[in-house]
């Protein structure tokens, strides 16, 4: 079901993990970002998509996280974009012989068998420091950024006030910090993601995270700060006062404590061993 959030933009969320695939109305067709997880889900928003006479002319991927990488014949063969880094993180993915079995290792079991992966990853990269999508629909920045995984990218629906934040601002996940994005510092990298979204935030009616629930524009800067304190009480050794995660946290995300005391320990070893070494 594609919910209307904005003039000319429009949300489908998935059961399990409550992903967000964005439809943005164009001249001749539609963008679609993130297209969605399982297989009934893309087919009901092609579905969607026939009813209301709009064809996908473009796609794009914010990063390449499995759940954001995939795609249906039924959507059409639109050129799939993502930043150059994405889609280089996915040929070298798929370039290897049992690239398949393993993406499907790592999909959850509940829907494994419903995540069509033939399609999977093939996102065509654009230019470093290219600053639109190419695409005949109002103008969507592309705000590349370090955080969470390699070639992330917060999208700005510009004349629509709608902004994409991927797999950030999420009112049900507490931030996830990658490990292999090149550098040494993940803490600081989301930081960074998160200065160029406040950066940008007067123009913002409406964010839209990859996973949970859309918020309006004074949702924006408190998601925005909730992030930046839970990432600086990793930094600091400290434990945010975070309602995604303990008693607070939404009745069927309480897996998401697990992966914050994951977290919690990950960055007191480093900070152990960066001591230890100073």
């Amino acid at each position: 079901m594609l919910k209307q959030v904005a003039e000319g933009v429009w949300v489908h969320q998935s059961e399990l993990l409550q992903n967000n695939s964005i439809v943005v109305q164009g001249k001749a067709g539609v963008l679609l970002v993130d297209a969605g997880i399982t297989g009934d889900e893309m087919i009901a928003i092609a579905n969607g998509l026939h009813e209301l006479g709009q064809p996908v002319v473009a796609g794009f991927s914010t990063h390449p996280d499995w759940d954001h990488v995939l795609w249906h014949p039924q959507l059409g063969e639109a050129p799939r974009y993502g930043t150059a880094r994405c889609a280089a993180h996915m040929r070298e993915l798929r370039s290897k012989a049992a690239w398949k079995a393993r993406v499907a290792e790592g999909l959850p079991p509940e829907i494994a068998d419903e995540i069509p992966l033939d399609l999977f990853g093939l996102i065509t990269g654009l230019p470093a420091g290219t600053a639109h999508i190419p695409w005949d629909g109002p103008p969507v920045r592309i705000i590349e950024h370090p955080a969470h995984a390699p070639g992330h990218a917060a999208l700005l629906v510009e004349e629509r006030g709608v902004f994409v934040a991927g797999d950030m601002l999420s009112d049900v996940l507490v931030p996830m910090l990658d490990d292999v994005n090149g550098t040494n510092d993940p803490i600081e990298d989301y930081l960074v993601g998160l200065e160029l979204f406040e950066g940008v935030a007067d123009d913002v009616d409406v964010v839209i995270p990859g996973h949970g629930s859309v918020g309006g524009a004074d949702q924006l800067r408190a998601r925005i700060e909730l992030d930046r304190v839970y990432v600086q009480a990793l930094r600091d050794g400290g434990v945010a006062d975070d309602p995604r995660i303990g008693p607070s946290a939404k009745p069927g995300w309480e897996w998401v404590s697990d992966v914050h005391e994951g977290q919690l320990q990950r960055f007191a070893k480093q900070a152990k061993h960066d001591g230890m070494t100073s």
